[in-house]
């Protein structure tokens, strides 16, 4: 069994997640032929001599610094958490760099949240578990300090401000949960089962102080119902992550063991993929993450945080880190939670 405790591992997670976005942003919307046309082999991918990043990482800033806003007024709690975090999310509605491909869940859901009074479970895309929300709850593993019922509770409450659906909040909740072990230094070999023990036992956990009334904008027949919904697709998609872990080929297109990643579960699922296929190796696990047929960036993205997670800050070639952009940003908050 392996044990280890990443030198800043929050550093490494969030640098992970950018460079891992910027790797992945050029390829996005291409096939595997296409890519490897284009950018040659996939074991040799290099990162873009300006390397911007998508809406992941964007998405990714707005929920750490509404998180730090949050935790320097106190003890993290629901209300304390939304009022900046809906802040964040309408400024970067507002931005002129929102101009990254963002995903119409989080710029329909942010156009309603900037209304004021308006309940945030009235903004919430209900039917939406696209990947717009577990590609930007890393932070929730990171920042030192929380309860387990305090980081379920982020982690389903930044999904649900733009993306509701019951398997958004579970994928959400799943991949906090996932950079956290990692961050702590849980072996990667049995990682898998940690994480579906964890989703057995939120199954039908449906946190009110948290989601409020959320589950009535659906037609479930109670809230236990509708949360369960979630949590079955992320034990359904682990099971088929457990399989591939054993099968797979890293030569092979991830997305087609694991799926394409557009959706929560799916985005989740390929991302550890990559990098249990090479948790020593953090380049070529994004290398992997990034060239695939479907989500790119966020696949990459997340990739990146569970790989900087477990390996630390050092994971990453200097050269790329010191040209990402956003850099500053994020080296303040990961410092923050390192420290």
């Amino acid at each position: 069994m392996v044990i280890r405790v990443s030198e800043r591992a929050a550093t490494g997670a969030l640098l992970g997640l950018a460079l891992g976005d910027a790797l992945g942003f050029p390829a996005e919307f291409h096939d595997v032929p296409q890519i490897l046309a284009t950018w040659g082999p996939w074991r040799e991918m290099e990162l873009p001599g300006r390397a911007r990043v998508s809406d992941d990482t964007q998405m990714t800033l707005a929920l750490g610094r509404a998180l730090r806003t949050a935790m320097e007024r106190g003890a993290l709690a629901p209300k304390r958490l939304e009022r900046p975090l809906r802040e964040e999310f309408v400024d970067w509605y507002h931005s002129p760099e929102n101009n990254r491909a963002p995903g119409r869940t989080c710029l329909t859901a942010c156009a309603l949240l900037k209304e004021d009074g308006r309940a945030w479970q009235d903004a919430s895309q209900i039917g939406s578990k696209g990947c717009g929300a577990n590609m930007r709850v890393a932070p929730i593993g990171l920042v030192p300090g929380l309860s387990d019922e305090q980081r379920s509770g982020a982690a389903q409450l930044q999904s649900a401000l733009t993306h509701g659906h019951p398997t958004a909040l579970a994928a959400s909740d799943l991949t906090a949960h996932a950079v956290r072990l990692l961050a702590q230094g849980a072996d990667p070999v049995g990682l898998v089962g940690q994480l579906r023990s964890y989703a057995l036992d939120h199954r039908t956990r449906y946190d009110r102080t948290w989601l409020g009334d959320l589950w009535t904008r659906s037609q479930d027949p109670s809230p236990e119902h509708f949360v369960a919904r979630g949590w079955d697709e992320c034990l359904a998609v682990l099971e088929r992550l457990q399989e591939a872990v054993r099968t797979v080929s890293p030569e092979t297109d991830p997305c087609l063991a694991t799926g394409a990643g557009w959706i929560a579960e799916e985005a989740f699922a390929t991302g550890l993929l990559c990098f249990l296929l090479f948790p020593d190796e953090p380049v070529t696990a994004l290398r992997r993450a990034a060239c695939s047929s479907g989500d790119s960036d966020s696949i990459a993205c997340l990739t990146g945080a569970f790989a900087g997670a477990w390996l630390g800050a050092d994971a990453w070639p200097a050269d790329w880190a010191a040209r990402i952009e956003h850099r500053e940003d994020l080296l303040a908050l990961g410092a923050l939670w390192d420290a």
